[in-house]
């Protein structure tokens, strides 16, 4: 699936919309194919330097010329230019790339009911059980998330929460091709702002919640906000916007958004609203629009989730009826709440809770749902990432859980010790002493199944559905899940 078909095209259809400040060598010809890659280049190819963030394409043009590509597509010209190639310059090569892209696919997300879930927290499980939803009531749909892409039951890996423009559309035009209707995608804020959802057409659009993350990348929580509200801004009067107005952030998301506004809630007047009436670790029962619904979800979070998905299907004109009953059926997303039991039948819970907020809702669910065991979390910080967020990380899981076990997560170049080190230093003297560091996380969540009683909890957070730990550049194989369930202990 990953294979792009050529698709030949003329220069003029591929660029119209696109704002050129100047052309050379200019004539019409045929493209057969478009990439933002040197090495995928072959000969009537299309080439678009783009500036990333470790890596500049402009220092590949020559490659991708050598290759064969007949048109670069670029921010600054070389300084020795080819006369049999056109160069045609732009003033956002990403933002090129973006519309490129869709006129290349021929516009896909405009003849399928594409919708967009965005906020710091659950995109995955909204995304995931929206697919579901509507491929369990018979139609035809596609999922781009995290965790994977998915186009009509066929599973393709997912490396990034959102695809690059390319890849995104070629999903798109594929999903058209087998009569998918609908299609459910994550858009992260890094997508929003890399014009990687550039020219899509959004039938509808989902706001979760706002909290600390990603502040590596958008450096100020206020920038990061702003390209939420980016996703927003630029949505066509003809679709929705949902958002959850509890969150603080939520108004401010919609306040240049020309879209049908629509709200959901817990706590608040909304158009969509729910409350739990019943919880346990076998699910919880959810009253959403004066219609009782058993879930095998548990916790406030979970709940949020299901009415986002319940909003979506009914303004996406599913039937009620066929939506609740459905929903009631439905199982965890792999990675997010994930009950694992060790052999001597031990209880963890798998999150991929990554962010203060995230492991504040996840250990909040736990407590609410316990008698008097106790709480064992097992947790890291990813390394390369927003180092800001660790204390807080830290400090959140001591107030919250009876142990704590801060161990690696996906360290990546970075020292362990020094993550470890930098979470230690949100925790107050008081309750360092339930504080515990193993930097190797197998035995750190060995440890965690050792010291548990059978009545106790343990949350094991952070990497949830990933399957791989990253260390020093390289990947080894690593699953949470699964190293709990082959525990003795």
């Amino acid at each position: 699936m990953d294979k792009i078909e050529y698709i030949v095209k003329n220069l003029n259809e591929i660029l119209d919309s696109v704002e050129i400040v100047s052309k050379t060598n200019w004539n019409n010809c045929e493209i057969k194919n478009i990439h933002f890659d040197s090495r995928k280049v072959a000969k009537n190819d299309l080439f678009v330097a783009i500036v990333g963030l470790l890596s500049d394409g402009h220092n590949f043009i020559n490659k991708a010329i050598e290759n064969g590509a007949s048109v670069i597509v670029c921010e600054n010209l070389p300084e020795n230019l080819n006369e049999k190639v056109i160069y045609c310059t732009v003033k956002n090569s990403s933002a090129a790339l973006a519309i490129i892209a869709t006129n290349y696919f021929d516009h896909p997300s405009k003849n399928i009911q594409l919708v967009g879930i965005t906020g710091t927290n659950g995109k995955t499980s909204i995304a995931t059980h929206l697919y579901k939803l509507f491929s369990g009531i018979g139609f035809k749909c596609g999922l781009l998330s995290t965790v994977e892409n998915i186009i009509d039951g066929e599973s393709i890996a997912s490396t990034h929460t959102t695809p690059d423009p390319i890849q995104l559309n070629s999903l798109l035009s594929k999903m058209l091709e087998i009569g998918c209707e609908y299609c459910f995608m994550e858009v992260s804020s890094h997508a929003i702002v890399q014009h990687r959802i550039g020219g899509l057409y959004f039938a509808g659009a989902i706001f979760t919640n706002l909290t600390h993350e990603h502040l590596d990348y958008h450096k100020t929580f206020k920038e990061y906000l702003n390209a939420k509200k980016l996703f927003f801004d630029n949505l066509p009067k003809a679709a929705f916007a949902l958002i959850n107005i509890d969150d603080k952030n939520a108004k401010v998301m919609v306040q240049n958004c020309l879209a049908n506004t629509k709200t959901y809630a817990l706590k608040s007047f909304a158009d969509f609203s729910c409350k739990i009436l019943e919880l346990s670790f076998e699910g919880m029962l959810l009253k959403i629009e004066k219609q009782e619904i058993w879930t095998k979800f548990i916790g406030e979070f979970n709940a949020y989730n299901f009415l986002a998905v319940y909003s979506t299907a009914i303004l996406l004109k599913a039937k009620r009826e066929e939506i609740l009953p459905f929903l009631s059926n439905l199982d965890s997303v792999k990675g997010r709440f994930e009950i694992a039991k060790s052999k001597s039948g031990k209880i963890a819970i798998v999150d991929y809770a990554h962010t203060p907020d995230a492991l504040k809702n996840v250990l909040k669910a736990i407590k609410n749902v316990k008698n008097s065991n106790k709480i064992i979390a097992v947790v890291g910080a990813g390394g390369n990432r927003d180092k800001s967020k660790r204390p807080l990380m830290a400090k959140i899981v001591a107030e919250n859980s009876d142990l704590a076990i801060f161990t690696s997560d996906n360290p990546r170049n970075e020292n362990p010790d020094e993550i470890i080190n930098d979470m230690v230093s949100g925790i107050e003297q008081s309750k360092e002493d339930k504080i515990i560091a193993i930097k190797n996380r197998k035995e750190a969540i060995k440890t965690a199944c050792i010291m548990a009683s059978k009545q106790d909890i343990i949350l094991i957070a952070g990497k949830g559905h990933e399957c791989t730990q990253e260390i020093q550049g390289v990947k080894y194989p690593f699953d949470d899940k699964e190293i709990f369930s082959n525990l003795n202990c």
